[in-house]
């Protein structure tokens, strides 16, 4: 027996998206700030920042990024193969198992001191990509809830066809990729300056967020 589809359109509704970019933010600026300067899901600031430190010869600083991007391709595989095996679970949902997954992860790395920062960055890469690779759509449309630029991509395009048009549907468009985006802002600044106050234990907050999107998830059964 397959779980309802209330599910599935749940995991693509607006508010949880917003809950899930509002962690994504948090979890870029957190490492970024505490853990070296390393980006958890801004994976092309990864390239350029090790591909400079390559070719400058600088074998092991090219090490802290390359290691977080090849964590992120295995959260992505690891995603990928949870929806293909958990698919029709009932119990629970698949994409609720990879946000409980996330937050046990974000949990540990709140637990890890800096000498630790390179294992730290792996695990939220990692954790990153897996939420991603999950949450791909909201309202119907493609997008990503922890990066920005293909979104202010979508949410552009969409905003000139609504100027050429009038059309609501593409202004309602536009209205879900600039939400998103806002959301996905929000949550970076106060993941930038929670992390300078309070450090390592700061990327908790995130485990908050993606709490609430995991419960929204869930208003089928709580009702």
């Amino acid at each position: 027996m397959k779980r309802p589809t209330h599910q599935s359109q749940m995991s693509e509704a607006f508010i949880v998206s917003v809950f899930l970019a509002l962690g994504g933010g948090f979890q870029d600026a957190y490492t970024y700030m505490v853990r070296d300067h390393v980006f958890a899901n801004a994976q092309t600031g990864n390239v350029v920042l090790m591909s400079t430190h390559l070719f400058g010869g600088e074998w092991a600083a090219a090490l802290r990024y390359l290691l977080p991007l090849l964590a992120f391709v295995a959260g992505v595989l690891v995603a990928e193969q949870v929806q293909h095996r958990f698919k029709h679970a009932v119990r629970i949902h698949w994409r609720q198992g990879i946000l409980a997954a996330e937050m046990v992860i974000l949990g540990l790395v709140g637990l890890m001191p800096l000498p630790m920062n390179l294992a730290a960055n792996m695990l939220v890469s990692f954790s990153c990509a897996m939420q991603v690779q999950s949450f791909r759509k909201v309202g119907g449309n493609a997008y990503a809830s922890t990066m920005c630029i293909g979104n202010i991509r979508s949410g552009t395009e969409a905003l000139s066809h609504w100027a050429r048009t009038r059309d609501a549907g593409e202004l309602r468009r536009a209205g879900y990729y600039f939400g998103v985006i806002l959301a996905f802002a929000v949550g970076a600044g106060a993941g930038g300056r929670l992390s300078v106050l309070w450090g390592v234990p700061t990327i908790w907050i995130a485990d908050v967020f993606l709490l609430v999107a995991l419960l929204l998830m869930d208003l089928d059964r709580i009702a």
